[in-house]
């Protein structure tokens, strides 16, 4: 009982421990919103681009739509076996606690302006996402949240962080919400919870709400939802939000409303006894509830939002299947929630990593508060022990092969990235001079993987034009390498293993949509490759209008719709369209880590 409560608190956030007492988730053919769409195309060293800040409403995040077409919508998430209105003589509702502040004129927040990043701490400047809000919100809408860059996240999560100005076509609540879900299907919890702390409670619209819901569960904060009941009770899924104010109710030392509540959900019968017995579990961690509750997870064949926030704010354990098979976006949400069992964490961390929603010190970090508990697992200790090679071992030789021993150690490209993330910042500390006996593109991919290009930049005196690691310098670099030419191009695809020369073809749109190579070398190198890098469609042309109109958070937006899926299903072209318009809004740092990202991964 004492590590459950112990649990809860964890769990619940500052803000909503004080709130209670307030109470009065890729298919080309579709990358964007419908009728808008493109058609499918079948020691140590500072870096220089600096990664961002880690930081609808109708149904939940349950499971990932095929090929990420069309994203997981957020809210509701318990399991309902009727799905209606509450009967219409139930009129009383629940809330909890009586007491209400008033915030002054002077501490209320605007709808105008909402984020918590300025340009001072990282983000964007407010015009960033231009005046076309419903434009906007509809894109974000649409998007699945999954992308083949680690760059690509980055970025965006660092946009929709942005304090960024609301357009007069939309209601700042609404577009906030929109920004939540997509941060939500991105995995990106942490994120997601400051901007709905970016708007005053009372200000939140329906489809904030219901968003805001799906936060605080993603979060494994129960009382975070608490200011938010009476306008769930009124706008949202009815008996999601009875469950709610009951655990508010409880949270508020008020257990007769409470267990009256949890009573009156389960007689109506229209939600799952199991996702009742969650809530009962929250309420007895409070002493509000039965204690003795007991969670079977037999008959349970999938994990909800609900299920995952119950269960990580009361420590309750997650069956290995049931994590395994759960959506993507719900690994970040597992290793961002600290009161999660670590070896779950650790689990959900490569994917995690190579996504982009933990930077290269986070994932190390993890790494080693894992290896430094009570017997850690074997493979875990292992693992650490090499990394750690990477870091210390007297030579360079030493530490560069305790780094190749990491790379090849994964499982999966998704682990094997993630490794390489991992190693960014020992890779960077390598001397040039160091040997490495081969092709030293994995040590450079590492060394981009977090940002450390003017490291890389170093090393372009030891490799061979038309080699992979050349490739990789020749977009990633900070400065264009000499004797760029489209027989060097050719000299790469040469050697190039991948499908259907997929990486040739991915340098050649880096290359020529960094300005690296002439128009007339890119088209003899595009004919040689057999490629359209200048294909028109409409994606193509909005991503070039939001340049043109110097929208750099649409740039970012409409650059991850456009890397939707893994990196085999994204087509040159839009390599080449995602690269030149960040660079022509200033983002050139970032276009030539994904240019680079795609080099590497592919």
């Amino acid at each position: 009982m004492k590590k459950n409560t112990l649990s809860l608190t964890l769990g619940l956030s500052a803000t909503a421990l004080a709130a209670i007492l307030v109470l009065p988730a890729i298919a080309q053919e579709s990358l964007l919103p419908e009728g808008f769409g493109a058609p499918a195309e079948t020691p140590a060293p500072k870096s220089s681009p600096t990664p961002s800040p880690s930081p609808t409403p109708t149904t939940a995040p349950g499971s990932p739509s095929a090929n990420g077409a069309a994203p997981p919508p957020v809210a509701p998430t318990l399991d309902t076996t009727t799905v209606g209105a509450a009967d219409e003589e139930d009129e009383e509702e629940v809330e909890s606690g009586g007491l209400k502040y008033d915030l002054p004129p002077g501490a209320r927040r605007l709808l105008t302006r909402i984020g918590p990043l300025t340009p001072e701490t990282g983000g964007l400047a407010p015009d960033a996402f231009g005046v076309r809000g419903q434009y906007a919100a509809a894109i974000m809408r649409k998007t699945s949240g999954q992308f083949a860059s680690r760059w690509g996240q980055i970025l965006l999560r660092r946009a929709l962080a942005s304090a960024i100005d609301t357009p007069d076509t939309i209601n700042g609540a609404d577009l906030a919400a929109e920004r939540v879900s997509l941060l939500l299907r991105m995995g990106e919890s942490i994120t997601a919870r400051r901007i709905v702390q970016s708007v005053d409670y009372d200000r939140a619209s329906p489809r904030l709400v219901a968003a805001a819901q799906q936060v605080y569960l993603a979060n494994a904060d129960p009382a975070g939802m608490c200011p938010y009941v009476p306008a769930g009770l009124a706008h949202g899924d009815e008996q999601a939000w009875r469950l709610a104010a009951a655990i508010c109710a409880g949270l508020s030392g008020e257990a007769g409303p409470a267990g009256w509540a949890v009573s009156r959900v389960r007689s109506r019968g229209k939600i799952s006894n199991f996702d009742i017995l969650l809530a009962e579990r929250v309420l007895g961690a409070t002493g509000a509830g039965r204690r003795s509750t007991t969670i079977e997870w037999d008959n349970i064949d999938r994990l909800t939002s609900w299920r995952f926030g119950m269960a990580t704010a009361t420590a309750i354990e997650v069956p290995e299947a049931l994590r395994t098979s759960a959506p993507y976006y719900m690994k970040g949400w597992t290793v961002l929630a600290p009161m999660t069992d670590m070896a779950n964490r650790v689990a959900a961390a490569p994917e995690a990593a190579a996504r982009g929603v933990l930077s290269s010190e986070a994932y190390v970090s993890l790494l080693s508060a894992a290896a430094s508990e009570e017997e850690p697992a074997e493979a875990l200790a292992a693992q650490t022990d090499q990394l750690r090679g990477a870091f210390r071992l007297a030579t360079g030789a030493e530490r560069y092969a305790a780094m190749e021993q990491l790379w090849g150690a994964g499982g999966s490209a998704s682990q094997s990235y993630a490794a390489m993330v991992a190693t960014a910042r020992a890779a960077a500390a390598l001397s040039p001079s160091t040997e490495t006996g081969g092709d030293p593109w994995q040590l450079l991919g590492s060394m981009l993987a977090g940002g450390y290009d003017a490291n890389a930049l170093a090393w372009v005196p030891t490799v061979s034009v038309g080699s992979r690691a050349w490739g990789v310098l020749a977009v990633g670099s900070p400065r264009a390498l000499s004797g760029m030419s489209a027989g060097a191009v050719e000299r790469f695809s040469d050697d190039d293993d991948s499908a259907d020369t997929l990486r040739s073809k991915f340098l050649l749109a880096g290359l020529a949509g960094l300005g690296r190579l002439d128009a007339d070398a890119a088209a003899s190198a595009a004919d040689d490759l057999e490629v359209d890098l200048g294909r028109q469609t409409r994606w193509s042309r909005a991503i070039m209008t939001a340049a043109a109109r110097r929208e750099p958070g649409m740039v970012a937006l409409l650059a991850a719709t456009g890397m939707q899926g893994e990196w085999s299903k994204v087509p040159p072209y839009h390599l080449y369209y995602i690269v030149r318009a960040l660079r022509e809004v200033g983002l050139d740092a970032e276009a030539r880590m994904i240019a680079a990202e795609a080099v590497v991964r592919v």
